[in-house]
């Protein structure tokens, strides 16, 4: 499981601290973190999945014998040993500026879901996010304070595109269709193999989901998905409202 954190290079010490707690959050459970290895946000997310011994990778512009920024020299070193450092252009090729919103696809592709932590009404953030949503991945944003430009960009995700609002690293792990609430396994643990575990896991606790909604979380048929809801009803562990279904 794959999620990527991007953001404002330009971070508040909020966003560089919410970044850091999600990351490691996700990264202590098993679930991979990518990011641009930029400064801000995108090095705070990739510090906090090293911090909880977790995976993450970088996506970098340039060649990945060219790290960029220099001042991150040492973090992509420490990347590169627990985890990964990527980029679709030869080695030697330096970073400009098209290169990075080439690159921004790629980090939303890798991703089964993105989070924007903090961004600008114009931040290059926002089309990592636009790619995100053209893919049909789901895309989550982090509130910040109604007076700060830093989150201008976030709140816009949460109006225009209907992103999700995250705001721990649960909820994150929501977006990829893993609920890890009290009692619930860890990605690839026995118990969840079973097509109910797997629509159990696509359900959310807060809002109701289409069966089609489920159907993309779960990778299952849409027949495969009622099925098993009506098993899940039938337990007690899933309720349906209106045109949707919730976790009980």
């Amino acid at each position: 499981m794959v999620v990527s954190i991007v953001g404002a290079r330009a971070a508040t010490e909020y966003g560089e601290h919410v970044a850091g707690q999600l990351a490691s959050g996700l990264g202590g459970h098993g679930v991979a973190v990518v990011s641009g290895a930029a400064y801000g946000i995108d090095g705070a997310a990739h510090r906090g999945a090293l911090a909880a011994g977790g995976m993450t990778i970088a996506l970098l512009a340039g060649g990945v014998d060219r790290p960029y920024p220099s001042g991150h020299s040492d973090l992509i070193e420490r990347i590169c040993a627990g985890g990964a450092v990527m980029s679709e252009v030869p080695p030697g090729t330096a970073p400009t500026k098209w290169r990075f919103l080439a690159r921004n696809r790629m980090i939303a592709a890798l991703g089964q879901a993105t989070v924007v932590v903090e961004a600008g009404w114009r931040s290059g953030s926002l089309n990592t996010a636009h790619h995100a949503a053209t893919l049909g991945r789901p895309l989550g944003a982090v509130p910040g304070p109604v007076t700060s430009a830093a989150s201008a960009g976030c709140h816009r995700l949460l109006r225009e595109l209907d992103a999700i609002c995250v705001t721990s690293a649960d909820d994150a792990r929501e977006l990829i269709g893993w609920c890890a609430g009290p009692g619930a396994a860890a990605p690839g643990d026995g118990d969840r193999v079973g097509d109910e575990s797997r629509v159990l896991d696509a359900l959310s606790t807060r809002a109701p989901r289409s069966v089609e909604e489920l159907a993309r979380r779960s990778g299952m048929s849409i027949s495969e998905v009622r099925s098993s809801l009506g098993l899940l009803a039938l337990d007690g562990r899933a309720l349906a409202e209106g045109s949707g279904w919730r976790r009980a």
